[in-house]
């Protein structure tokens, strides 16, 4: 099996390391520096990068890390990637340190995002985070529903590794949206714990973000209402005008709704 720890970059960034003996591969490695440093000092041989999607803080660091180490590029090939090497789309299987890994078409924060899965554990970059995620800068709330939908067919125990630390500001929204969810307040003392003792709350489990995650929680009850009643008092004047019909409890219709909520909130 691959081990796996995380290389801190920028404010919240997680880099994540995989390793097999003294070989190693590298996700979003937005700096560097951070991760020369650490490959130096574990006397590791970087023989591979995988990009999730384009933004800076995911490739900002692959062109100095392709020159120092000439290793393979894996990334979405209908984005500008730096040093792009292996174009991939989704449904493709590659070889990382001996281990088969599946590429996951996850369109939604951006159109060519990809996730990496193996069995029991899942890099999603900025798909999925803790009790949340990504922005729409570039899809749509069609597609970023699939995307998640296709991450919560998963089995339960897979451990999501997401490239951000933003557990503990996602909680305080879930709890706006299902306060009564006993699951999500045992996990907001859980993670408040964590995080003041130091520590990551990432990797995240599929069955915890099932249960605790209002983006993966679309088609219950508690949360459908929670993301009519905002559709109505917040954006009454504007969806009136496009035509939205609050009553149109589809789970995109109420994934728009949670998601519109949240980039305000």
């Amino acid at each position: 099996m691959l081990e796996i720890s995380f290389i801190p970059a920028f404010k919240d960034n997680y880099i994540w390391l995989l390793t097999r003996g003294k070989r190693a591969f590298v996700v979003d490695p937005g700096d560097a520096a951070p991760v020369q440093a650490r490959l130096e000092a574990g006397g590791l041989m970087l023989e591979g990068i995988l990009i999730t999607h384009h933004h800076a803080d995911h490739q900002g660091g692959v062109a100095e890390l392709k020159a120092r180490w000439q290793a393979e590029v894996y990334a979405p090939g209908n984005e500008s990637i730096t040093g792009c090497s292996r174009p991939l789309s989704g449904g493709e299987s590659i070889d990382v340190l001996g281990q088969k890994v599946t590429v996951m078409a996850v369109p939604g924060h951006t159109l060519g995002h990809l996730a990496y899965y193996a069995p029991g554990v899942l890099l999603c970059g900025d798909t999925l985070f803790g009790a949340g995620c990504g922005r729409l800068f570039e899809g749509t709330p069609a597609q970023m529903s699939a995307s998640l939908d296709s991450i919560a067919a998963l089995p339960d125990d897979t451990l999501i590794y997401c490239a951000h630390e933003y557990t503990e500001m996602n909680l305080r929204f879930a709890l706006a949206v299902e306060p009564n969810n006993q699951a999500l307040q045992a996990r907001v003392a859980k993670v408040a714990a964590l995080r003041a003792a130091g520590l990551p709350s990432v990797p995240l489990i599929l069955a915890e973000e099932k249960a605790t995650n209002p983006f993966l929680r679309c088609h219950e009850a508690a949360v459908v209402e929670a993301g009519l009643q905002h559709a109505a008092s917040c954006l009454l004047g504007h969806a009136a005008q496009q035509g939205t019909d609050f009553e149109d409890r589809s789970k995109t219709a109420i994934f728009a709704a949670i998601r519109s909520w949240r980039n305000t909130f």
